[in-house]
């Protein structure tokens, strides 16, 4: 995820409010009364759900946001409207309204364990004058916003009517809607940018059994279709995720949670995250990968949890060691996106100015650098037997710590030209020791349209020297 590029324009979030109570105790008994655990409170707090678990965690990513629903008139909606005035970079525009209930559901735990769920609900009905106060009030804010997100838990406020006017509204501005659904009927969303249903809510809207990847596929790229909607993302649940693109293309992506202990929320994490991402410019597979990576952290944690922007940028610096295979998908990934990929390589034993200098130049004239890096063998060949210094996971794993490197894949030949045929890279990086017609595979990049770039040398800086060094001084 990138650093300190926050966007100034905010996310904008519509969608319905829930208030969440979580009572916490322990269960040492069972009531005399019937076969029931009786449980001792020791603690009770409140959260936001539905839409204010988006906002909640909208802001634990430090992203701005405007948020915008109904709540009543009593203590729940009260409760609500003071939660959301807590958090950081939040502006709030919600309608009280006395004919509106709240959505209050309370949760009975003991020992980490759910043992109850108590919820006081009804479906509302959104009045004409309502309505219109909502599409004026979002109506003055959509020209400054980054997105607009639909949280829809289907307890009445999103209508067909609503949900198109507010459609129609951000297409004229340009502005990307993400939209978590919900309801039998779909048709309400057509048009938006992103519609993220999970596998249940796949099958109820298309009718499909959806028991394998190529069905799952199948039906969400008809519902992609029909809709008119430019991506659809469907939530797996621990089998991850499966993204159809404006071009009808498949990517899976697996599902990566550790440990479950509490589901609560973990959809509004996903939405967030990919609103935050998407708004930040992140292109949307990237995206969706982190926003998977995010609702697999928040599974770990009891209660509706949020995601924060350290572990995010934990997760966007995956381990980017990679087989050649995987480093020649990643790279076609890349080209599709527009990006240009850059190759260089070496052995790189021991990390010093040198390389780093190199390095630097290299990624200055791509927008994804790949490293070939030597094996431990392949060094031993070229270098004699007292090399290398460090192992080669070991020099992995350190160069793939650089955020100017992408990828690293290692080659056990004598020279990378295997690595660069596999891989055509559009610019091949070399030191100005060199000249094109002594860099190996030069003539393969140059004759798929790619170039070659010689990089200047730091002077006084070599493994070699260094290693020199180490030994004089014992």
């Amino acid at each position: 995820m990138p650093e300190n590029t926050l966007s100034s324009l905010p996310i904008i979030c519509i969608g319905d409010f829930i208030l969440d109570k979580f009572v916490e105790g322990s269960v040492e008994r069972i009531s005399p009364e019937g076969p029931i655990p009786v449980l001792r409170e020791s603690r009770h707090f409140y959260t936001l759900g539905g839409a204010g678990n988006v906002i909640r965690n909208i802001s634990s990513l430090g992203h701005p946001t405007i948020a915008f629903g109904i709540v009543d008139a009593e203590r729940s909606g009260k409760k609500t409207t003071d939660l959301l005035s807590e958090l950081k970079a939040v502006k709030t525009n919600l309608i009280t309204d006395a004919t509106w209930l709240t959505p209050y559901k309370t949760r009975f735990t003991a020992q980490g364990q759910q043992l109850l769920r108590h919820d006081q609900e009804r479906t509302n009905t959104l009045s004409p004058e309502t309505k219109d106060a909502l599409i004026q009030q979002i109506k003055n804010e959509l020209p400054n916003a980054s997105l607009l997100v639909f949280s829809d838990y289907d307890k009445g406020l999103l209508t067909e009517s609503l949900c198109q006017e507010l459609i129609q509204m951000a297409k004229k501005h340009g502005i990307p809607m993400v939209v978590d659904p919900k309801g039998k009927d779909y048709t309400k969303y057509k048009g938006v940018t992103l519609l993220t249903p999970n596998l249940s809510e796949l099958r109820t809207i298309t009718g499909l059994a959806c028991k394998t990847h190529d069905e799952i596929i199948r039906a969400a790229t008809a519902l992609r279709k029909e809709l008119e909607v430019k991506a659809l993302l469907v939530t797996l649940s621990s089998d991850g995720m499966m993204l159809i693109d404006e071009e009808d293309t498949a990517t899976h992506i697996p599902g990566c949670a550790k440990e479950v202990y509490d589901v609560s929320g973990a959809g509004d994490t996903v939405i967030a995250t990919l609103s935050v991402c998407l708004s930040e410019g992140l292109p949307l597979i990237e995206a969706c990968k982190l926003a998977n990576q995010a609702g697999g952290i928040v599974v770990g944690k009891i209660g509706t949890a949020v995601i924060y922007r350290h572990e995010l940028q934990e997760l966007s610096h995956p381990d980017k060691v990679m087989t050649l295979p995987q480093v020649c998908e990643q790279t076609q990934l890349w080209k599709r996106q527009g990006y240009k990929v850059g190759f260089t390589n070496g052995c790189f034993d021991l990390l010093h100015l040198g390389h780093l200098h190199l390095l630097k130049q290299a990624r200055s004239q791509c927008d994804r650098l790949i490293l070939g890096l030597n094996t431990d063998s392949s060094i031993k060949r070229l270098k004699g037997e007292s090399r290398p210094i460090q192992a080669e996971y070991v020099r992995a794993q350190i160069l793939a710590a650089l955020e100017i490197i992408d990828a690293v894949v290692l080659f056990d030949e004598d020279t990378p030209l295997n690595l660069i045929q596999e891989i055509i890279p559009d610019v091949l990086v070399k030191g100005a020791d060199y000249t094109v017609e002594t860099v190996v595979g030069a003539d393969v990049v140059m004759k798929n349209g790619g170039r070659v770039f010689l990089a200047q040398l730091k002077d006084g800086f070599s493994t070699t020297s260094t290693v020199a060094k180490m030994k004089a001084a014992g």
